[in-house]
């Protein structure tokens, strides 16, 4: 053993045992952070306009401080783009994420010196809750890559530009530095495809142990070592042992990755944004991710199916309950106050509070009345996948409303096979079963004859990859939306399907 790597498992220890505290006293520690963030910003111009003086308890903060959106906080937000400090939080932040905006172009999330520690160290901790928990700690002497966006960052009136995980870059430990890939002048190469050929090519002879990066982005970069040296990923790096992901759910990709790699790795599974890092998994031997409570955020939670209704309530963190699909609404040490990021989740456990990610409010099929969320579609998928033996690169699903004459609506899944069942009827049998299983809205629709079985539209190889780069999506933190209630993503694979 190394001494960095004993040195490491002492530090993961010590973490532990800290994060102990405040895991233990759940409903206490967010109660603390609540009035720390109220007091923080009192005198900020939002507090000001919120009366946030008089704001003592969660019902007082719910009565003056509405559920907002980027678009809705954006007026706010411009004036910090101006350069004008004490407007979301006291002086001005240290950073922008820059991130793509729906209707009103780019998003300029607020990152402050605040809230980028808890990000980092957020980071840091996942890791070290791994090297804790297993004893592994060889991997802290061998390579690491970190597919992320450029470190390169613009400055717009005083306040440093970039995307999250290159502002991220600029954290990594000095300890960790010598070990880390790909170099610099790699990392700030702005075209994706050149820049993970590049990594390739600083990478196929190292001994690369810990891989992080959004799941479809790094099986590119896996599908292009395995073509560029005809190894196995686990057989070129044979110490290879770690993966790390956050972005969307692993486990669809999961089959593909463990062929590519040749045999199965540990992973650790991530829910950072722009807006702040909430959870990890702080277990390989349980499910979910540990709910960040002690990082400088305030959780809120509406149910998703009542989001869109008119005073729909606000629970904090002590009437939560299992199993139940909530709207995540957040207040930061960011100047993000009442915040809603868009993401649903679900807890799987009370003690301690942890979560999977289920979707996106936005994004779900409802056309029917069925309201399926992502997390149904994925765990179909998973169901499927384990039963019939395929890979799949990736997948969509969208309604198809307008069928042919004297034919039943249906739910059209756009799939892009790595290996293709060997009964595509029994495929589809399963993947229609698991989501009926899952919905009993779309059960009902499928037994009273409203919907037929879903069909599947197979996507030619390279499909998804081709239709991102058409519409400027290819690469850095873009991934595909997994579901949608309408056509535009549907019809806009239609030239890279084989059907």
């Amino acid at each position: 053993m190394s001494l960095k790597s004993f040195a490491a498992k002492i530090f993961a220890k010590k973490i532990v045992t800290k994060n102990a505290k405040w895991i233990s006293n759940p409903i206490e520690t967010q109660e603390r952070v609540f009035k720390e963030l109220i007091e923080k910003a009192a005198n900020t111009k939002f507090g000001k306009d919120h009366n946030f003086d008089s704001i003592k308890t969660h019902k007082d903060f719910v009565a003056h401080v509405p559920v907002r959106d980027y678009e809705a906080l954006k007026n706010y937000v411009d004036e910090v783009v101006e350069g004008k400090v004490d407007v979301l939080w006291p002086g001005k932040p240290a950073y922008f994420a820059k991130t793509s905006g729906t209707t009103s172009g780019a998003k300029y999330i607020p990152i402050t010196k605040e809230s980028i520690k808890y990000q980092i160290e957020a980071s840091r901790d996942a890791i070290l809750n791994y090297i804790h928990e297993t004893g592994q700690a060889d991997f802290v002497d061998a390579r690491m890559i970190f597919l992320q966006g450029s470190p390169v960052l613009q400055e717009k009136n005083g306040i440093k530009l970039g995307r999250l995980s290159g502002i991220s870059a600029h954290y990594v430990p000095k300890y960790l530095q010598r070990n880390r890939l790909p170099s610099w002048e790699t990392n700030c190469i702005e075209d994706w495809e050149t820049k993970v050929n590049k990594i390739v090519e600083e990478t196929k002879a190292e001994d690369m142990s810990v891989i992080a990066g959004i799941p479809s982005w790094v099986q590119m970069y896996f599908e292009k070592l395995e073509s560029t040296t005809g190894k196995k990923v686990g057989d070129l790096f044979q110490n290879f042992q770690l993966f790390i992901y956050g972005g969307v759910n692993y486990e669809p990709y999961r089959a593909k990755f463990e062929n590519l790699i040749g045999r199965k790795v540990d992973s650790i599974e991530l829910f950072p944004a722009s807006e702040g890092f909430f959870a990890y998994q702080n277990s390989q031997q349980e499910k979910g991710m540990l709910l960040l409570l002690n990082s400088g955020i305030f959780y809120e939670f509406i149910k998703a199916g009542e989001f869109y209704e008119d005073n729909a309530e606000r629970i904090t963190l002590k009437d939560v309950e299992l199993g139940v699909n909530y709207v995540m609404i957040i207040s930061t040490n960011a100047g993000l106050w009442g915040y809603n990021l868009g993401d649903t989740i679900q807890f799987i456990s009370r003690d301690p509070y942890k979560v999977i990610v289920s979707g996106r409010i936005k994004h779900f099929i409802s056309a029917f009345g069925e309201h399926v969320i992502a997390k149904e579609v994925e765990e179909a998928m998973q169901t499927a996948i384990e039963k019939t033996g395929a890979r799949i690169n990736e997948f969509t699903v969208a309604p198809q409303t307008t069928p042919k004459e004297k034919e039943l609506p249906y739910h059209e899944w756009f799939i892009e096979f790595e290996k293709e069942p060997t009964s595509m009827a029994q495929f589809i049998s399963i993947l229609d079963e698991k989501l009926q299983e899952q919905n009993s809205y779309y059960f009902d629709l499928i037994d009273g004859k409203v919907l037929q079985t879903l069909k599947i539209t197979k996507v030619d190889k390279d499909g998804f990859k081709n239709y991102m780069i058409g519409i400027g999506k290819f690469g850095g933190q873009n991934k595909v939306q997994r579901l949608s209630d309408d056509r535009k993503l549907a019809d806009g694979l239609k030239e890279f399907t084989l059907n």
